[in-house]
């Protein structure tokens, strides 16, 4: 009799698991259960960020995007996976009113979806809310340094960590948090010396995932249309792996080519009378 082999799907316990190993965190977004299907053989972790405001909507930012829309994009992306670690970001006032606030609408979102963690932004005036969470049974991803939803009182999207005592500031966001009981934080656009200090300080038991920070960090993390060349414009950390948007570009002008020509549809692909 062959022997069942179990498999299971990762749960945040687990990316704690690959930096005490040093095993790198692979990660990126995704929000349809197509695209989700494709990146969850490859990726430890897929987040449905609060992006898809801009990257599927065309909003300025993230702040119009809701609870209701981040539920039904999750719950697509559940159905597309099934070994990643699905991570839900908690949208602009979801969480920010108080540690009750925060607990009713994540555990809205893991009922909801299924998912296996939310992610929040905030260094260390939310700690006490990410501790409020994880004591109560919810994983919490942290986010610091360019974080999106605060792009209004930031001045734009604004790399972090240039000035006097930025460092020390970021680094006591990132170690509140993981005291408070975070299993991984996002640095976003931090600049190399800082992010890797961070990235590198033993107080920090959380996994670090960079993105626009550094190599140092125990994963990283892309906007997944950003790096298949699918976006207008992109980040200087960035690195594109594809061209899909052109390639996309051949295929509808060729569509539309052969429709205009009377080409297509073809015998082959029309269906006959029996």
């Amino acid at each position: 009799m062959s022997q069942v082999v179990q498999t299971r799907r990762l749960q945040a316990v687990d990316l704690i698991k690959r930096k005490a190993e040093g095993r790198k965190i692979i990660a990126l977004t995704a929000y349809h259960a197509h695209t989700a299907n494709i990146v969850d053989a490859y990726c430890d972790f897929v987040l449905v960020g609060d992006s898809l405001g801009m990257v599927m909507h065309g909003m300025e930012s993230t702040l119009p995007v809701t609870l209701e829309m981040m539920i039904l994009q999750a719950q697509a992306v559940m159905r597309g996976t099934s070994r990643a670690l699905v991570v839900v970001d908690m949208p602009f006032g979801s969480y920010e009113a108080s540690r009750e606030q925060a607990f009713l609408n994540a555990a809205r979102v893991l009922k909801e979806t299924g998912a296996g963690a939310v992610k929040l932004e905030g260094g260390a005036r939310f700690a006490e809310t990410v501790a409020f969470l994880t004591e109560r049974g919810v994983p919490v991803m942290g986010h610091i340094g360019l974080t999106p939803q605060s792009v209004n009182t930031m001045g734009g999207f604004k790399v972090q960590g240039h000035g006097a005592g930025d460092e020390e500031r970021l680094r006591a966001d990132a170690r509140a948090i993981s005291d408070a009981g975070a299993f991984s934080i996002v640095l976003e656009g931090i600049v190399e010396p800082v992010a890797r200090a961070i990235a590198g300080d033993p107080a920090i038991r959380a996994a670090t995932i960079g993105i626009g920070a550094t190599a140092a960090c125990d994963g990283q993390i892309l906007v997944l249309e950003d790096m298949l060349g699918l976006s207008d414009r992109v980040p200087r950390f960035v690195k594109s792996f594809g061209s899909l948007r052109t390639q996309i570009e051949e295929a509808v002008r060729a569509y539309a080519d052969e429709v205009r020509a009377g080409r297509f549809p073809a015998e082959d692909h029309t269906y006959p009378p029996r």
